[in-house]
């Protein structure tokens, strides 16, 4: 708990030396270098070498968010096909036996490799499609946009629905999950601060950011978003609610 005091109180240092350094904000968004956090850099120090060193901090640092993210994906992506929550997930709900090195590439999705001791083919199958993603503002920004926007969206919806089972077992009077940290009696009322602070963000999250809107203007990540939502509604319905049972607490390796 003690680090989100600590990383909040730099996040707000940080958000208050921008705001002395900006400068000429017209100049900012319209920069010839495309991106506005190098043109604040220059404007702050007026001097180009510091600004493509902390420039590169920056990479450094969005790089090793990425390889974390990654991993974390990967680790979703089992879990949820143990889980048999994914199309197909009966192919891919064994824990792999011990293999042969040359067989490891042919592990299910949800297999961990005997190997690396990790779910290998879901962490290729997650760099994969990081990749994929990352190569599409080559064809359309428009595109690309519309897909950060709708990681965004997705991110605080899953936040919004995870507070939102807490509180309507805390209102039920539903027992929770054994946890290693609790709110205690103030849990009920930071739930319900927190999808109220949630619901417009997300509301506004799937807004234009100008007017006349236009196709190459348009935030496409609500049909994105909507495309996804009715399609899993209706994976669940047909077939997922036959199969799916929640998060498993243990698995056994099969030996």
């Amino acid at each position: 708990m003690w680090s989100v005091w600590l990383n909040g109180a730099m996040g707000f240092i940080m958000a208050v030396t921008m705001c002395f350094c900006l400068g000429d904000l017209s100049k900012i968004i319209h920069t010839p270098t495309g991106y506005p956090f190098i043109q604040l850099f220059f404007n702050a120090t007026r001097s180009k070498a510091a600004s493509d060193a902390m420039v590169t901090i920056m990479l450094i640092a969005l790089t090793s968010g990425c390889l974390s993210e990654t991993a974390t994906t990967s680790r979703q992506l089992w879990s949820f096909a143990r889980d048999k929550g994914l199309p197909l997930s009966y192919v891919f709900a064994r824990v792999s036996r011990p293999a042969d090195v040359s067989k490891r590439f042919l592990l299910k999705i949800n297999q961990v490799s005997p190997t690396f001791k990790i779910p290998f083919n879901a962490i290729i199958a997650s760099m994969t499609i990081t990749c994929l993603v990352s190569l599409i503002n080559i064809g359309s920004t428009v595109a690309l946009n519309a897909i950060v926007s709708l990681g965004v969206v997705a991110l605080l919806s899953s936040y919004s629905i995870t507070i939102a089972c807490l509180v309507w077992r805390r209102l039920w009077g539903e027992p929770l999950p054994p946890r290693r940290w609790s709110l205690g009696k103030y849990g009920l009322t930071i739930n319900v601060i927190s999808l109220l602070f949630l619901a417009p963000i997300c509301f506004f999250a799937f807004w234009p950011l100008s007017i006349p809107v236009e196709p190459s203007t348009m935030n496409w990540a609500v049909v994105m978003f909507g495309g996804v939502m009715v399609w899993a509604l209706v994976y669940y319905a047909v077939w997922a609610r036959h199969s799916y049972t929640g998060p498993v607490a243990v698995v056994n390796r099969e030996q």
